[in-house]
């Protein structure tokens, strides 16, 4: 497996591992255990920005275009 596979691997796993963590904090009653989860979550979400930086930096990950400001106007519109 070569070393794009892998990166893309693994942010696909963290993103997969981050949507999980907020569902369980959505649902836990004590406050202790929340917390905990809230930490690991955080400690993720900051791994993964640091992977997604380096897999940008070698060509691993192509954003998507940026939206226009016309665009990010009509969807803050919808939303309210």
């Amino acid at each position: 497996m070569d070393e794009k596979t892998m990166v893309n691997d693994i942010l696909n796993n963290v993103k997969a591992s981050l949507t999980t963590y907020q569902n369980v904090i959505s649902e836990t009653e004590n406050m202790q255990l929340r917390q905990t989860i809230q930490q690991i979550r955080n400690n993720d979400e900051s791994f993964q920005y640091e992977l997604f930086k380096v897999a940008q930096t070698k060509g691993y990950y192509k954003p998507a275009q940026a939206a226009s400001q016309s665009e990010i106007q009509n969807v803050k519109n919808e939303l309210q």
